[in-house]
């Protein structure tokens, strides 16, 4: 509720400043950071309300120059022939898992880039993985009469309640185009990673460096982390590599911050140490790193890591990281052409994507000396 208030706060502020005669036609406003500091909100919010008043005619952005009030108050007092009429800015809803951390900040790059250059606007949102958010994100987007969504689905691998609100999107004929995972339950457009091919060659390569007790930790309430650990375990497979009772940790998005680590800890105080590890992404990895600094084991040493989206994390510590590759500005890019040519081909929708990762090798793991 005090989102909502906020973003209502702005947005009434703008339009009484334009009204009011405080900022003229063809005026430049404030940009982001500075809006940002005069209402204290974030640029999220400011960002949003933005949109929405290019979107509604009030104001116009210029590439490279800046958003300016346009002349509508002038065309309600002036003669219509004066002035060609004002065109609806088209609207392109983003929503996301997450928005300020991550790999997140490069994929909503990539689409606002070329959206605000094609003279889209844009309104975002964000889920944090859960259900519920994600029922208001979708609502908020129909209730704001969007053009187009490009949407990463919240908890992708369980049966999703909110489904009818897509297929209210199909009816109303306003295509989205699925990031990252899709619902398998509406077979929808998606641009996507071959997880399931990254983690089979991450695990691969910690094999053929000799190891055999290998750890994976994955996430599973997203479709992303299962296909990563059907990688792991088909590597397992086509090596012949013998499986052992502890070789996988499961967690979801409500326990992701401690339960990975701490089940970790367990294995290592009752069994034998594994000699490497598959971690479900890079913010994995470097919580695990540092969980190995306490017990004075070194990396690669005594034990490899290899993380996935090869994100800037991989570079963040004296560790250089040995990840999977994820094409973040591209998949972010390749969104926004898609969400244009669906919109303005009206009914032609152009084909899925899938990306072949690869494995980018740094410091993290070696040969196995140890494979008690």
């Amino acid at each position: 509720m005090a989102q909502t208030t906020k973003y209502n706060m702005v947005k009434e502020k703008i339009t009484d400043w334009i009204t009011t005669g405080k900022v003229q036609p063809g005026e430049k406003i404030y940009s982001e950071n500075e809006l940002g500091k005069i209402f204290g909100v974030s640029r999220h919010t400011i960002r949003q309300a933005i949109g929405d008043l290019v979107h509604e005619g009030w104001l116009y952005r210029e590439q490279g120059a800046g958003t300016f009030v346009s002349n509508q108050q002038v065309r309600s007092s002036e003669s219509a022939l004066s002035y060609p009429p004002l065109q609806r800015t088209k609207n392109i809803g983003v929503i996301t898992t997450h928005i300020s951390d991550y790999i997140f900040p490069s994929i909503i790059k990539g689409i606002e880039s070329h959206l605000t250059n094609q003279g889209y606007s844009l309104t975002f949102a964000c889920t944090d993985n859960d259900i519920k958010k994600e029922k208001q994100c979708l609502q908020t987007m129909l209730d704001r009469n969007i053009d187009g969504l490009i949407v990463e689905p919240t908890k992708s691998n369980t049966f999703n309640p909110n489904i009818q609100l897509y297929l209210e999107l199909e009816q109303n004929k306003i295509p989205y185009i699925m990031i990252n995972q899709f619902y398998s339950q509406l077979s929808p457009p998606y641009l996507v990673v071959n997880d399931e091919h990254g983690g089979f060659i991450s695990t691969e390569h910690l094999i053929k460096l000799g190891h055999k007790k290998i750890i994976g930790l994955f996430k599973t309430d997203d479709l992303q982390g299962i296909n990563r650990m059907k990688g792991f375990i088909q590597a397992y497979k086509t090596y012949s590599i013998p499986f052992f009772p502890e070789m996988i940790i499961n967690y979801s998005t409500e326990n992701e911050v401690t339960y990975p680590i701490e089940r970790l800890a367990e294995i290592f105080e009752t069994t034998t140490r594994p000699t490497a590890i598959v971690c479900y992404n890079d913010e994995l990895a470097i919580q695990v790193i540092n969980y190995l600094r306490t017990l004075n084991l070194s990396i690669p040493e005594h034990i490899s890591i290899i993380g996935y989206d090869d994100s800037f994390l991989t570079e963040a510590s004296e560790v250089k990281l040995s990840s999977i590759t994820h094409p973040k500005m591209e998949m972010g890019l390749e969104a926004a052409k898609w969400i244009i040519d669906a919109v303005e081909k009206k009914g032609i929708l152009p084909p899925s994507v899938v990306y072949n990762p690869k494995l980018v090798l740094r410091n993290s793991t070696a040969p196995c000396l140890n494979n008690l």
